[in-house]
Protein backbone atom coordinates (compact mmCIF):
# COMPACT_ATOMS: atom_id res chain seq x y z
CA UNK A 1 0.00 0.00 0.00
CA UNK A 2 3.26 2.66 0.22
CA UNK A 3 3.77 4.29 -2.64
CA UNK A 4 5.74 3.41 -5.82
CA UNK A 5 8.69 6.01 -5.55
CA UNK A 6 9.34 4.20 -2.06
CA UNK A 7 9.60 0.71 -3.42
CA UNK A 8 13.42 0.28 -3.64
CA UNK A 9 13.89 1.97 -0.03
CA UNK A 10 11.00 -0.78 1.05
CA UNK A 11 13.57 -3.51 -0.01
CA UNK A 12 16.16 -2.24 0.88
CA UNK A 13 14.63 -1.54 4.83
CA UNK A 14 13.30 -5.29 4.56
CA UNK A 15 16.48 -7.06 3.28
CA UNK A 16 17.96 -5.27 6.28
CA UNK A 17 15.52 -6.44 8.89
CA UNK A 18 15.86 -10.08 7.23
CA UNK A 19 19.63 -9.75 8.01
CA UNK A 20 18.89 -8.21 11.49
CA UNK A 21 16.76 -10.60 12.13
CA UNK A 22 18.96 -13.68 11.27
CA UNK A 23 21.94 -11.55 13.68
CA UNK A 24 19.70 -11.25 16.72
CA UNK A 25 18.49 -14.96 16.39
CA UNK A 26 22.61 -16.10 16.21
CA UNK A 27 23.25 -14.07 19.22
CA UNK A 28 20.79 -15.10 21.26
CA UNK A 29 17.79 -12.43 21.73
CA UNK A 30 15.70 -12.71 24.47
CA UNK A 31 17.03 -14.96 27.46
CA UNK A 32 14.01 -17.08 28.39
CA UNK A 33 11.17 -15.37 30.34
CA UNK A 34 8.62 -16.87 31.41
CA UNK A 35 5.48 -16.90 28.95
CA UNK A 36 2.89 -14.70 30.14
CA UNK A 37 5.28 -13.63 33.20
CA UNK A 38 2.61 -11.96 34.97
CA UNK A 39 0.41 -14.33 36.00
CA UNK A 40 2.39 -16.99 36.51
CA UNK A 41 4.63 -18.05 38.87
CA UNK A 42 2.79 -17.83 43.02
CA UNK A 43 -0.30 -20.12 44.70
CA UNK A 44 -3.46 -18.37 44.58
CA UNK A 45 -5.14 -14.82 42.53
CA UNK A 46 -4.44 -11.56 43.53
CA UNK A 47 -7.38 -10.04 45.57
CA UNK A 48 -10.00 -7.68 43.06
CA UNK A 49 -9.35 -4.40 43.78
CA UNK A 50 -12.07 -2.22 45.17
CA UNK A 51 -12.43 1.16 43.81
CA UNK A 52 -14.02 4.03 45.87
CA UNK A 53 -15.00 6.62 43.22
CA UNK A 54 -14.87 10.29 43.98
CA UNK A 55 -13.90 13.26 42.29
CA UNK A 56 -11.48 13.97 40.29
CA UNK A 57 -8.96 16.57 41.24
CA UNK A 58 -12.19 19.24 41.40
CA UNK A 59 -12.84 18.46 37.66
CA UNK A 60 -16.73 19.20 36.54
CA UNK A 61 -16.16 16.87 33.92
CA UNK A 62 -18.26 14.05 34.40
CA UNK A 63 -15.38 11.60 35.19
CA UNK A 64 -15.05 9.79 38.64
CA UNK A 65 -11.70 8.88 39.75
CA UNK A 66 -10.25 6.17 41.70
CA UNK A 67 -7.14 4.24 43.07
CA UNK A 68 -6.93 0.26 42.15
CA UNK A 69 -4.27 -1.38 44.43
CA UNK A 70 -2.65 -4.11 42.38
CA UNK A 71 0.18 -6.74 42.65
CA UNK A 72 3.79 -5.37 42.25
CA UNK A 73 5.14 -8.54 41.60
CA UNK A 74 2.41 -10.87 39.79
CA UNK A 75 5.18 -13.88 41.03
CA UNK A 76 3.82 -12.94 44.37
CA UNK A 77 -0.06 -12.31 44.21
CA UNK A 78 -0.68 -10.80 47.60
CA UNK A 79 2.71 -9.39 48.59
CA UNK A 80 3.44 -5.41 48.19
CA UNK A 81 0.85 -3.45 46.14
CA UNK A 82 1.45 -0.68 43.50
CA UNK A 83 -1.65 1.87 43.31
CA UNK A 84 -3.12 2.61 39.86
CA UNK A 85 -4.77 5.52 39.24
CA UNK A 86 -8.36 5.01 37.36
CA UNK A 87 -11.25 7.09 35.97
CA UNK A 88 -14.43 6.45 34.04
CA UNK A 89 -17.75 8.24 32.95
CA UNK A 90 -20.82 6.56 33.22
CA UNK A 91 -22.45 5.98 30.29
CA UNK A 92 -24.83 8.21 28.75
CA UNK A 93 -27.92 6.16 28.23
CA UNK A 94 -27.82 3.51 30.53
CA UNK A 95 -31.04 1.52 29.16
CA UNK A 96 -28.39 0.90 26.25
CA UNK A 97 -25.36 0.30 28.21
CA UNK A 98 -23.35 -2.36 26.95
CA UNK A 99 -20.45 -2.89 28.85
CA UNK A 100 -17.09 -0.79 29.35
CA UNK A 101 -14.43 0.65 27.12
CA UNK A 102 -11.00 1.01 27.87
CA UNK A 103 -8.58 3.93 26.02
CA UNK A 104 -5.05 3.24 26.15
CA UNK A 105 -2.84 6.10 25.03
CA UNK A 106 0.31 6.11 23.21
CA UNK A 107 3.82 6.27 24.57
CA UNK A 108 4.99 4.12 26.70
CA UNK A 109 5.00 7.51 29.06
CA UNK A 110 1.36 9.01 28.16
CA UNK A 111 -1.68 9.08 30.55
CA UNK A 112 -4.66 7.12 30.55
CA UNK A 113 -6.25 8.77 32.93
CA UNK A 114 -5.56 12.26 30.96
CA UNK A 115 -6.13 10.67 27.58
CA UNK A 116 -9.66 9.21 28.30
CA UNK A 117 -10.48 12.68 29.95
CA UNK A 118 -9.15 14.34 27.24
CA UNK A 119 -10.64 12.27 24.21
CA UNK A 120 -14.22 11.69 25.63
CA UNK A 121 -15.80 14.67 24.00
CA UNK A 122 -14.16 13.39 20.45
CA UNK A 123 -16.14 9.83 20.41
CA UNK A 124 -19.52 9.62 19.11
CA UNK A 125 -22.94 9.24 20.99
CA UNK A 126 -23.29 5.68 20.20
CA UNK A 127 -20.11 4.34 22.09
CA UNK A 128 -20.68 7.65 24.84
CA UNK A 129 -24.38 6.76 25.50
CA UNK A 130 -23.27 2.69 25.21
CA UNK A 131 -20.17 2.42 27.17
CA UNK A 132 -18.72 3.07 30.58
CA UNK A 133 -15.59 4.79 29.09
CA UNK A 134 -12.17 3.95 31.35
CA UNK A 135 -9.40 5.18 31.76
CA UNK A 136 -6.10 4.53 33.49
CA UNK A 137 -2.34 5.20 34.25
CA UNK A 138 -0.33 2.13 33.27
CA UNK A 139 2.17 1.31 36.08
CA UNK A 140 5.22 3.26 36.31
CA UNK A 141 4.04 6.42 34.15
CA UNK A 142 2.55 9.44 35.68
CA UNK A 143 0.12 9.17 39.25
CA UNK A 144 1.22 5.73 38.92
CA UNK A 145 4.27 5.22 40.59
CA UNK A 146 6.11 7.52 37.86
CA UNK A 147 9.69 5.52 37.33
CA UNK A 148 12.48 7.96 37.85
CA UNK A 149 16.16 7.73 36.25
CA UNK A 150 17.53 11.26 35.45
CA UNK A 151 16.57 14.16 36.89
CA UNK A 152 15.79 17.19 35.01
CA UNK A 153 19.33 18.86 35.31
CA UNK A 154 20.86 15.44 34.12
CA UNK A 155 18.48 15.01 31.15
CA UNK A 156 18.20 18.98 30.34
CA UNK A 157 22.17 18.83 29.81
CA UNK A 158 21.97 15.78 27.60
CA UNK A 159 19.61 16.93 25.38
CA UNK A 160 20.81 20.33 24.98
CA UNK A 161 24.06 19.20 23.94
CA UNK A 162 23.16 17.12 21.50
CA UNK A 163 23.43 17.96 17.66
CA UNK A 164 21.63 17.89 14.59
CA UNK A 165 24.54 17.07 12.52
CA UNK A 166 26.41 14.63 15.05
CA UNK A 167 30.20 14.59 14.71
CA UNK A 168 32.90 12.01 15.34
CA UNK A 169 32.25 10.15 18.82
CA UNK A 170 28.56 10.57 18.54
CA UNK A 171 27.96 7.04 18.96
CA UNK A 172 30.52 6.01 21.76
CA UNK A 173 28.89 8.76 23.46
CA UNK A 174 25.33 7.68 23.04
CA UNK A 175 26.60 4.42 24.60
CA UNK A 176 28.08 5.90 27.57
CA UNK A 177 24.67 7.69 28.15
CA UNK A 178 22.68 4.92 27.50
CA UNK A 179 24.54 3.59 30.10
CA UNK A 180 24.44 6.37 32.43
CA UNK A 181 20.43 6.27 31.95
CA UNK A 182 20.07 2.83 32.72
CA UNK A 183 22.12 3.01 35.86
CA UNK A 184 21.05 5.79 37.22
CA UNK A 185 16.98 4.01 36.41
CA UNK A 186 18.08 1.20 38.65
CA UNK A 187 19.68 3.77 41.25
CA UNK A 188 16.51 5.76 41.79
CA UNK A 189 13.84 3.15 40.76
CA UNK A 190 15.66 -0.21 41.23
CA UNK A 191 12.38 -1.83 43.13
CA UNK A 192 9.50 -0.65 40.69
CA UNK A 193 11.47 -0.85 37.17
CA UNK A 194 11.66 -5.11 36.83
CA UNK A 195 7.72 -4.64 37.32
CA UNK A 196 6.81 -2.07 34.46
CA UNK A 197 6.64 -4.50 31.83
CA UNK A 198 3.17 -5.15 29.64
CA UNK A 199 2.71 -8.43 30.93
CA UNK A 200 2.27 -7.02 34.60
CA UNK A 201 0.09 -4.53 32.50
CA UNK A 202 -2.17 -6.76 30.83
CA UNK A 203 -2.74 -8.52 34.36
CA UNK A 204 -3.88 -5.12 35.50
CA UNK A 205 -6.20 -4.28 32.68
CA UNK A 206 -7.64 -7.65 34.21
CA UNK A 207 -7.96 -6.53 37.66
CA UNK A 208 -9.81 -3.62 36.33
CA UNK A 209 -12.24 -5.84 34.91
CA UNK A 210 -12.70 -7.47 37.74
CA UNK A 211 -13.32 -4.61 39.86
CA UNK A 212 -15.83 -3.20 37.37
CA UNK A 213 -17.97 -5.90 37.60
CA UNK A 214 -17.27 -7.25 34.06
CA UNK A 215 -17.37 -10.63 31.90
CA UNK A 216 -15.62 -9.12 29.11
CA UNK A 217 -14.47 -5.44 27.96
CA UNK A 218 -13.61 -3.47 24.74
CA UNK A 219 -10.54 -2.36 24.51
CA UNK A 220 -9.22 0.83 22.06
CA UNK A 221 -5.86 1.09 21.88
CA UNK A 222 -3.48 3.71 19.88
CA UNK A 223 0.75 2.86 18.79
CA UNK A 224 2.04 1.36 21.79
CA UNK A 225 -1.21 0.79 23.13
CA UNK A 226 -2.15 -1.11 20.61
CA UNK A 227 0.59 -3.82 22.29
CA UNK A 228 -0.88 -3.72 25.69
CA UNK A 229 -3.50 -4.38 23.95
CA UNK A 230 -2.29 -7.55 21.83
CA UNK A 231 -0.96 -8.71 25.33
CA UNK A 232 -3.75 -8.38 26.93
CA UNK A 233 -5.52 -10.34 24.30
CA UNK A 234 -3.10 -13.39 24.22
CA UNK A 235 -3.66 -13.76 28.16
CA UNK A 236 -6.83 -13.20 28.74
CA UNK A 237 -8.86 -14.02 24.62
CA UNK A 238 -12.03 -14.56 26.60
CA UNK A 239 -12.24 -11.47 28.29
CA UNK A 240 -12.58 -10.11 24.92
CA UNK A 241 -15.39 -8.50 23.35
CA UNK A 242 -14.07 -6.12 20.86
CA UNK A 243 -10.63 -4.58 20.29
CA UNK A 244 -9.30 -1.99 17.90
CA UNK A 245 -5.45 -1.81 17.72
CA UNK A 246 -4.70 1.11 16.13
CA UNK A 247 -1.07 2.38 14.72
CA UNK A 248 -0.05 -1.63 15.23
CA UNK A 249 2.95 -3.13 16.59
CA UNK A 250 4.36 -5.80 15.06
CA UNK A 251 4.47 -8.15 18.58
CA UNK A 252 7.14 -10.72 17.73
CA UNK A 253 9.48 -8.50 16.54
CA UNK A 254 9.37 -5.49 19.03
CA UNK A 255 9.88 -7.64 21.78
CA UNK A 256 12.04 -10.58 20.58
CA UNK A 257 14.13 -9.32 17.75
CA UNK A 258 14.40 -5.87 18.55
CA UNK A 259 16.87 -4.87 16.35
CA UNK A 260 15.21 -5.88 13.25
CA UNK A 261 12.06 -3.58 14.69
CA UNK A 262 13.97 -0.68 15.25
CA UNK A 263 15.42 -0.77 11.38
CA UNK A 264 11.93 -0.15 9.68
CA UNK A 265 10.56 2.57 12.31
CA UNK A 266 14.07 4.69 11.27
CA UNK A 267 13.30 4.59 7.37
CA UNK A 268 9.74 5.00 7.77
CA UNK A 269 10.21 8.05 9.87
CA UNK A 270 12.45 9.17 7.53
CA UNK A 271 10.47 8.74 4.30
CA UNK A 272 7.67 10.65 5.62
CA UNK A 273 10.27 13.74 6.64
CA UNK A 274 11.03 13.50 2.29
CA UNK A 275 7.71 13.25 1.75
CA UNK A 276 6.92 16.41 3.40
CA UNK A 277 9.95 18.08 1.90
CA UNK A 278 9.22 17.02 -1.40
CA UNK A 279 6.01 18.88 -1.50
CA UNK A 280 8.02 21.58 -0.17
CA UNK A 281 9.78 21.43 -3.16
CA UNK A 282 6.34 20.83 -5.55
CA UNK A 283 4.40 23.44 -3.70
CA UNK A 284 6.92 25.81 -2.68
CA UNK A 285 4.17 28.77 -2.14
CA UNK A 286 1.69 26.61 0.00
CA UNK A 287 4.95 25.45 2.32
CA UNK A 288 7.41 28.61 2.56
CA UNK A 289 10.20 26.56 3.12
CA UNK A 290 13.13 25.82 0.88
CA UNK A 291 12.68 27.91 -2.04
CA UNK A 292 12.59 25.01 -4.43
CA UNK A 293 15.42 22.94 -2.45
CA UNK A 294 14.20 21.81 0.98
CA UNK A 295 16.09 19.15 1.29
CA UNK A 296 19.35 21.30 1.34
CA UNK A 297 17.69 24.26 2.99
CA UNK A 298 17.19 21.34 6.06
CA UNK A 299 20.15 20.15 6.10
CA UNK A 300 21.82 23.48 6.28
CA UNK A 301 19.13 24.58 8.85
CA UNK A 302 20.63 22.04 11.44
CA UNK A 303 24.10 23.04 10.54
CA UNK A 304 23.31 26.44 11.45
CA UNK A 305 21.29 25.67 14.58
CA UNK A 306 24.21 23.33 15.74
CA UNK A 307 27.32 25.97 15.06
CA UNK A 308 24.69 29.28 16.99
CA UNK A 309 22.09 27.84 18.68
CA UNK A 310 18.99 30.02 19.16
CA UNK A 311 18.40 31.05 22.95
CA UNK A 312 14.75 30.39 24.05
CA UNK A 313 12.86 32.03 26.08
CA UNK A 314 13.50 29.42 28.89
CA UNK A 315 17.12 30.32 28.55
CA UNK A 316 17.81 27.10 26.96
CA UNK A 317 19.56 26.51 23.60
CA UNK A 318 17.99 25.12 20.25
CA UNK A 319 19.84 23.25 17.86
CA UNK A 320 19.61 21.20 15.41
CA UNK A 321 19.18 18.74 17.48
CA UNK A 322 15.66 19.92 19.08
CA UNK A 323 14.48 20.74 15.44
CA UNK A 324 15.04 17.05 14.51
CA UNK A 325 13.48 16.08 17.88
CA UNK A 326 10.22 18.24 17.42
CA UNK A 327 9.90 17.15 13.91
CA UNK A 328 9.69 13.80 14.84
CA UNK A 329 6.82 14.23 16.49
CA UNK A 330 4.69 16.90 14.64
CA UNK A 331 5.44 14.89 11.23
CA UNK A 332 2.81 12.38 13.26
CA UNK A 333 0.15 14.86 12.09
CA UNK A 334 -0.28 13.95 8.37
CA UNK A 335 -0.47 16.65 5.81
CA UNK A 336 -2.83 18.66 6.99
CA UNK A 337 -0.27 19.93 9.45
CA UNK A 338 2.38 20.20 6.53
CA UNK A 339 1.58 24.48 6.16
CA UNK A 340 2.52 24.87 9.33
CA UNK A 341 5.68 22.88 9.10
CA UNK A 342 7.06 24.82 6.72
CA UNK A 343 5.82 27.46 8.28
CA UNK A 344 7.74 26.68 11.66
CA UNK A 345 10.82 26.33 9.52
CA UNK A 346 10.68 29.01 8.09
CA UNK A 347 10.33 30.97 11.37
CA UNK A 348 13.49 28.97 12.56
CA UNK A 349 15.33 29.62 9.82
CA UNK A 350 15.17 33.05 10.78
CA UNK A 351 15.58 32.30 14.21
CA UNK A 352 12.24 33.34 15.06
CA UNK A 353 9.68 31.82 17.68
CA UNK A 354 8.61 28.51 16.73
CA UNK A 355 7.71 25.14 17.61
CA UNK A 356 10.10 23.25 15.90
CA UNK A 357 12.55 25.21 18.64
CA UNK A 358 11.37 23.86 21.52
CA UNK A 359 14.14 22.27 23.78
CA UNK A 360 12.50 19.10 25.40
CA UNK A 361 10.87 20.37 29.04
CA UNK A 362 11.00 18.38 32.42
CA UNK A 363 6.94 17.09 31.11
CA UNK A 364 9.17 15.83 28.42
CA UNK A 365 11.76 13.95 30.64
CA UNK A 366 8.83 12.19 32.83
CA UNK A 367 7.34 10.83 29.48
CA UNK A 368 10.51 9.90 27.87
CA UNK A 369 11.48 8.31 30.69
CA UNK A 370 8.84 6.05 31.02
CA UNK A 371 9.02 5.46 27.33
CA UNK A 372 12.49 4.02 27.68
CA UNK A 373 12.17 2.48 31.07
CA UNK A 374 8.70 0.21 30.02
CA UNK A 375 10.35 -0.73 26.39
CA UNK A 376 13.91 -1.86 28.16
CA UNK A 377 11.71 -3.73 30.53
CA UNK A 378 9.74 -5.45 27.72
CA UNK A 379 12.42 -6.11 25.31
CA UNK A 380 15.45 -7.76 24.98
CA UNK A 381 18.65 -6.59 22.81
CA UNK A 382 21.91 -9.07 22.48
CA UNK A 383 24.09 -8.25 24.97
CA UNK A 384 26.90 -7.59 21.92
CA UNK A 385 28.63 -4.34 22.39
CA UNK A 386 30.06 -4.56 18.95
CA UNK A 387 27.00 -5.40 17.57
CA UNK A 388 24.84 -2.39 19.48
CA UNK A 389 28.00 -0.59 17.89
CA UNK A 390 27.37 -1.25 14.05
CA UNK A 391 23.64 -2.04 14.23
CA UNK A 392 22.85 1.71 15.49
CA UNK A 393 25.43 3.51 13.44
CA UNK A 394 23.96 1.43 10.05
CA UNK A 395 20.31 2.13 11.30
CA UNK A 396 21.21 5.74 11.82
CA UNK A 397 22.91 6.31 8.69
CA UNK A 398 19.96 4.43 6.80
CA UNK A 399 17.94 7.87 7.55
CA UNK A 400 20.01 10.35 7.05
CA UNK A 401 17.46 13.30 7.68
CA UNK A 402 16.76 12.50 11.14
CA UNK A 403 18.51 9.25 11.53
CA UNK A 404 21.97 10.65 13.11
CA UNK A 405 20.56 12.93 15.20
CA UNK A 406 17.65 10.88 16.66
CA UNK A 407 19.56 7.21 16.58
CA UNK A 408 23.26 8.84 17.94
CA UNK A 409 21.80 11.43 20.64
CA UNK A 410 20.81 10.78 24.29
CA UNK A 411 18.02 8.45 25.19
CA UNK A 412 14.72 9.84 24.47
CA UNK A 413 12.56 8.35 21.91
CA UNK A 414 11.89 4.55 20.41
CA UNK A 415 14.78 4.77 17.94
CA UNK A 416 17.21 4.95 20.50
CA UNK A 417 16.35 2.83 23.03
CA UNK A 418 18.98 0.14 22.22
CA UNK A 419 22.12 1.66 24.02
CA UNK A 420 20.38 1.96 27.27
CA UNK A 421 18.29 -1.24 26.75
CA UNK A 422 21.14 -3.34 25.72
CA UNK A 423 23.06 -2.29 29.32
CA UNK A 424 19.79 -2.77 31.12
CA UNK A 425 20.99 -4.07 34.74
CA UNK A 426 17.29 -4.68 36.25
CA UNK A 427 15.48 -8.31 35.69
CA UNK A 428 12.22 -8.32 33.31
CA UNK A 429 9.94 -10.89 35.46
CA UNK A 430 6.89 -8.65 34.40
CA UNK A 431 7.73 -8.89 30.32
CA UNK A 432 5.72 -11.03 28.24
CA UNK A 433 6.66 -14.14 26.30
CA UNK A 434 4.27 -16.39 24.37
CA UNK A 435 2.39 -16.59 21.40
CA UNK A 436 0.70 -13.45 20.31
CA UNK A 437 -2.37 -15.02 18.62
CA UNK A 438 -5.00 -14.60 20.93
CA UNK A 439 -6.61 -17.50 19.77
CA UNK A 440 -10.11 -17.82 21.33
CA UNK A 441 -10.89 -14.41 21.23
CA UNK A 442 -13.38 -12.06 19.49
CA UNK A 443 -12.37 -10.58 16.18
CA UNK A 444 -10.08 -7.68 16.68
CA UNK A 445 -9.84 -4.60 14.39
CA UNK A 446 -5.92 -3.48 13.30
CA UNK A 447 -5.53 -0.04 12.09
CA UNK A 448 -2.96 0.53 9.80
CA UNK A 449 -1.82 4.00 7.70
CA UNK A 450 0.38 3.59 4.47
CA UNK A 451 2.64 6.56 5.66
CA UNK A 452 2.42 5.85 9.29
CA UNK A 453 6.35 7.40 10.59
CA UNK A 454 6.27 5.92 14.10
CA UNK A 455 4.68 2.58 13.57
CA UNK A 456 5.34 1.37 9.97
CA UNK A 457 2.20 -0.06 7.99
CA UNK A 458 3.77 -3.34 7.73
CA UNK A 459 3.42 -3.99 11.51
CA UNK A 460 -0.55 -3.63 11.31
CA UNK A 461 -0.13 -6.11 8.34
CA UNK A 462 2.16 -8.42 10.77
CA UNK A 463 -0.60 -7.69 13.44
CA UNK A 464 -3.10 -8.75 11.44
CA UNK A 465 -1.85 -12.12 9.93
CA UNK A 466 -0.47 -12.88 13.68
CA UNK A 467 -3.73 -12.91 15.87
CA UNK A 468 -6.17 -15.54 14.88
CA UNK A 469 -8.77 -13.15 14.09
CA UNK A 470 -6.98 -10.29 13.29
CA UNK A 471 -8.64 -7.71 10.50
CA UNK A 472 -6.62 -5.25 8.70
CA UNK A 473 -8.17 -2.07 8.04
CA UNK A 474 -6.17 -0.08 5.74
CA UNK A 475 -5.94 4.28 5.70
CA UNK A 476 -3.64 4.79 2.57
CA UNK A 477 -2.50 8.75 4.11
CA UNK A 478 0.47 9.97 5.95
CA UNK A 479 0.64 10.36 10.17
CA UNK A 480 0.15 8.22 12.95
CA UNK A 481 -2.72 6.03 13.47
CA UNK A 482 -6.04 6.59 12.07
CA UNK A 483 -9.08 6.83 14.26
CA UNK A 484 -10.66 10.35 13.65
CA UNK A 485 -7.71 11.25 11.13
CA UNK A 486 -10.38 9.65 8.80
CA UNK A 487 -14.56 9.82 8.33
CA UNK A 488 -13.95 6.64 6.95
CA UNK A 489 -12.21 4.54 9.26
CA UNK A 490 -13.89 6.26 12.29
CA UNK A 491 -17.69 5.09 10.91
CA UNK A 492 -16.43 1.60 10.25
CA UNK A 493 -14.33 1.63 14.13
CA UNK A 494 -17.44 2.98 15.61
CA UNK A 495 -19.85 0.29 13.85
CA UNK A 496 -17.59 -2.43 15.01
CA UNK A 497 -17.86 -1.43 18.86
CA UNK A 498 -21.35 -0.81 18.63
CA UNK A 499 -22.76 -4.05 16.91
CA UNK A 500 -19.33 -6.12 16.35
CA UNK A 501 -19.54 -5.67 13.07
CA UNK A 502 -16.18 -6.15 10.99
CA UNK A 503 -14.92 -3.85 7.45
CA UNK A 504 -15.18 -6.25 4.51
CA UNK A 505 -11.53 -7.69 4.08
CA UNK A 506 -9.68 -5.81 2.35
CA UNK A 507 -10.96 -2.03 3.05
CA UNK A 508 -8.94 0.56 2.13
CA UNK A 509 -10.11 4.28 3.48
CA UNK A 510 -8.58 7.17 1.03
CA UNK A 511 -10.16 10.46 2.34
CA UNK A 512 -6.85 12.00 4.24
CA UNK A 513 -7.08 15.50 4.83
CA UNK A 514 -4.97 17.74 2.70
CA UNK A 515 -2.57 20.32 3.24
CA UNK A 516 -4.72 22.78 5.03
CA UNK A 517 -3.52 26.63 4.43
CA UNK A 518 -2.04 28.54 7.69
CA UNK A 519 -4.11 31.21 9.30
CA UNK A 520 -7.00 28.70 8.91
CA UNK A 521 -6.96 27.02 12.42
CA UNK A 522 -8.39 28.55 15.74
CA UNK A 523 -5.66 26.68 17.86
CA UNK A 524 -2.27 25.84 17.91
CA UNK A 525 -0.62 23.38 15.28
CA UNK A 526 2.19 21.87 17.83
CA UNK A 527 2.24 18.47 18.81
CA UNK A 528 2.72 17.54 22.39
CA UNK A 529 4.76 14.30 22.90
CA UNK A 530 3.52 14.35 26.93
CA UNK A 531 -0.11 14.40 25.81
CA UNK A 532 -1.89 11.77 24.02
CA UNK A 533 -5.80 12.60 22.70
CA UNK A 534 -8.23 11.15 20.44
CA UNK A 535 -8.60 14.15 17.61
CA UNK A 536 -11.92 15.75 17.10
CA UNK A 537 -12.97 14.26 13.49
CA UNK A 538 -12.72 17.03 10.97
Amino acid sequence: MTRSADAPRRRVVWGISLVLIAITALLGGAPGAVAGAAGAGGPGAPPVPVLSWGPCDGAADGFECATARVPLDYRRPTGPTLALAVTRRAAADPARRTGVLVLHPGGPGNSGVDFARSSYEALPDSLRDAFDVVGYDMRGVARSGRVECWDDREYAAAVDGARGVPGPGALREAVRQGAAFASACQERSGGLVPFIGTGSNAGDIDLLRQALGEETLSFYGRSFGSYVGTVYAARFPQRVRAMVLDGAYDPRRYAEVPYAYDAPQFTALDAAVGRFLDWCGREAAACGFGEGRPRQAFEQLKRDLDADPVITASGRPATGYTLAYRLMFNINAGKEIWPYLGQALRSAQARQASFLLSPPSPASFDFLTANLAVECADRVYPGSRPLLGALVGAEAASAPLLGPPIGLGPPTYDHNHAPACVQWPAERPSRFEGSYRAAGSAPILVLGTTGDPDTPYQDAVALAATLDRGRLLTFDAEGHTAYHRSACVSALVDRYLSTLTLPARGTVCTDEAPPEPTGRRTTGSEIDETHDVIPTLR
